[in-house]
């Protein structure tokens, strides 16, 4: 902390008077000398809605910008009345002059943006100072800060000035009352009762110091570098078919005149101008899944505190069938990303963290178009994921936004009770998720954002009438269902199924995934008597049907998370259609001893082995000698005389 930031709290005085006239070297002189304090100070008061990064930008613009354009200010500096006399800051006019034009700025860079007027200076994102390709914020404090923080989020600007010159500034309230009324509130009585009622604990004015609030000492981190990326290669395409198209419009014959051959994009076209149109939305009514025999999105009422915002729903409907350049397009694989067939169904219009969220569904795909509340569709994203067949516990919830490796969800109306659980900590219990009237959840960590070695894997536990079921996020618009058992009489898992298996689920991120299913198919004794090892199939079953991915896993006792024996893409092993499986792993004993193991499902007869190791059994479980680093080829023959190859 630092002390400079905390002066001692002056008694209180019944009145404020205006100081003497300011010119521009004493402003410059006290914005030089006391520039972290009025940056922190601009910070505070700002809004938080704003974002983190451009909250500190325009803390930084905005404190600037307060020295005077003439040699004289022509304004006067308004000092506390008990104060006009003394040394240091709270006596400097240059001081008190530039903290009242910072504080005037900053009120107006909180009051919302209207069609009445037109935006001021400060209203709009600043010119200067500008960071390309980072994202800066300050550093973290701890729990008290984040509690004051929120608390600070929830009053208006005029009530946070109160409260920050009263704690920051270590002003009196006649003092503070004249200060905002100089900045140009109208109701400074108002926003000092407003700030009263913020809980001022012991101590809490000293956090106002502490480097959670310091846009003078930063991070930076970088923005999203594969979507820039597609960004500027998008961009070069564009200008490229621009450069294409004006060539071929501008050769003789036929273009796209009315008469052309290709006629303009949509023209004539009834049905892609009716998706165009918000008022044809499909709206569902709110009970209307409780009377339904379906259980799947074409239910899901419209949700959200926007879906009556038409300019929005028609900015959405328009990037959705023709999605401009600067639009982020995202799809899960085998996912069309073209304009919908005709007007979808609204399942959501409201804000989410920073960005105002539309969720639209076509029959065939569910699309997420996000754009940020104050940068309209500059830098908006449209994403996509293929959701034909859903229906159930595929349909409980789709992901409405990620930030800072949190995720948040939008549950189904017959969701009744939503919690969080690490599956590598399957014993701890669960963490309930709160939720809104609109079925939105609270954020939680997600495991489809986190980096370096697995030390955790939350999980989604949805409950209602017929059970509860987990889910994970694997980086989709739709989480992943687990289940356990043999294919084809799978059911819901239990976390205690997956905590051996959690961390292998970062295989299937990114790949469409609709269900991941483990099966434990063999048990085996370990030739040494050192215990019992267990075998495991896991199977990531997508969207489009192909792709679909299998591991086999080796557990042997003792070991918090089984080993790959082998893995494939587009196999038919562990599947619903060919429920059997093959694999085999090299093993060292205790005694130092190297083994071949292999093991099938229940229905394997026999399996031998060949090339660098030989050997043979009359039953699905394998045990041989073999030299470490040996490569065997393994064949099974099913009960039914069929063969099978070993999963690779």
């Amino acid at each position: 902390m630092q002390s400079q930031d905390v002066a001692p709290r002056p008694r209180p005085a019944s009145a404020a008077a205006p100081g003497p006239v300011v010119d521009i070297e004493q402003a410059e002189a006290a914005l030089v000398e006391h520039y972290p304090r009025l940056v922190r100070l601009a910070y505070l008061v700002l809004p938080p809605s704003l974002g983190r990064n451009r909250r500190v930008l325009t803390a930084h613009a905005l404190t600037q910008r307060t020295l005077p354009r003439g040699r004289a200010s022509g304004d006067t500096a308004v000092l506390p009345a008990q104060k006009t006399a003394t040394a240091g800051r709270e006596g400097d006019p240059g001081y008190a002059y530039v903290r009242l034009r910072l504080l005037r700025m900053a009120l107006e860079a909180a009051r919302p943006l209207t069609f009445r007027a037109w935006p001021t200076r400060a209203q709009l994102p600043p010119l200067l100072p500008q960071v390309w390709g980072l994202r800066l914020f300050p550093r973290s404090g701890g729990a008290d800060e984040l509690a004051l923080d929120q608390r600070l989020s929830a009053l208006s600007a005029p009530a946070r000035a109160a409260f920050v010159l009263r704690g920051l500034e270590r002003m009196a309230d006649a003092d503070v009352r004249t200060m905002l009324a100089a900045a140009g509130e109208e109701d400074p009585a108002a926003a000092l009762a407003e700030a009263d009622a913020v809980d001022t604990a012991e101590g809490a004015d000293a956090l106002l110091a502490s480097p959670e609030f310091d846009p003078c000492s930063l991070h930076a981190r970088p923005t999203d570098l594969v979507r820039r990326r597609q960004h500027i290669k998008a961009a070069v395409a564009a200008a490229a078919a621009v450069a294409v198209c004006g060539a071929l419009l501008g050769m003789p014959g036929d273009g796209w005149g009315p008469e052309g051959a290709a006629a303009p994009p949509y023209a004539q076209n009834p049905a892609a101008q009716a998706a165009l149109d918000p008022g044809k939305l499909t709206l569902v009514p709110a009970g209307a899944w409780e009377s339904s025999a379906r259980t799947d999105f074409s239910v899901w009422p419209a949700r959200g505190a926007l879906t009556g915002d038409k300019a929005l729903l028609r900015r959405a409907l328009a990037v959705w069938a023709r999605p401009g350049g600067t639009v982020q397009v995202s799809a899960t694989p085998g996912t069309p990303s073209g304009a919908p067939p005709g007007p979808p169904q609204l399942l959501y219009a409201g804000e989410v963290d920073q960005s105002r969220v539309v969720l639209l569904y076509d029959g065939l795909r569910i699309a997420r178009y996000a754009e940020a509340k104050d940068g309209g569709t500059q830098g908006a994203a449209l994403d996509f994921a293929r959701v034909d067949g859903a229906s159930g516990a595929d349909a409980d919830a789709l992901v409405l936004g990620r930030t800072d490796g949190n995720v948040r969800y939008l549950t189904a109306p017959w969701v009744r009770t939503a919690v969080v659980r690490d599956l590598l900590k399957s014993t701890a219990g669960t963490t309930p998720l709160a939720r809104s009237a609109d079925g939105v959840t609270e954020p939680f960590a997600s495991p489809a954002l986190q980096t370096g070695a697995c030390r955790s894997w939350n999980v989604l536990e949805l409950t209602d009438k017929a059970g509860t079921r987990l889910s994970t996020d694997l980086g989709e618009l739709t989480p992943a269902r687990l289940t356990s058992g043999r294919p084809g009489r799978a059911g819901d898992a239990s976390a205690a199924d997956w905590a051996p298996l959690a961390c292998s689920l970062a295989d299937a991120r990114g790949q469409g995934v609709r269900a991941v299913n483990s099966w434990s198919y063999a048990r085996q004794s370990l030739p040494d008597g050192s215990g019992t090892a267990e075998w495991l199939c896991t199977r990531a079953d997508t969207w489009r049907g192909g792709g679909p991915r299998v591991l086999a896993q080796f557990h042997a006792p003792g070991q918090r998370f089984g080993a790959v024996a082998a893995k494939a893409e587009n196999a038919s092993a562990c599947g619903s259609k060919d429920p059997h499986v093959l694999a085999g792993v090299l093993w060292k004993s205790v005694k130092g001893d190297w083994y071949l193991l292999a093991a099938g499902g229940e229905d394997t007869a026999s399996i031998r082995a060949t090339g660098g190791v030989s050997g043979a059994a009359r039953s699905n479980l394998l045990a041989v000698r073999a030299e470490q680093g040996a490569q065997a080829v393994l064949k099974g023959t099913l009960s039914s005389g069929r063969e099978i190859g070993g999963l690779r």
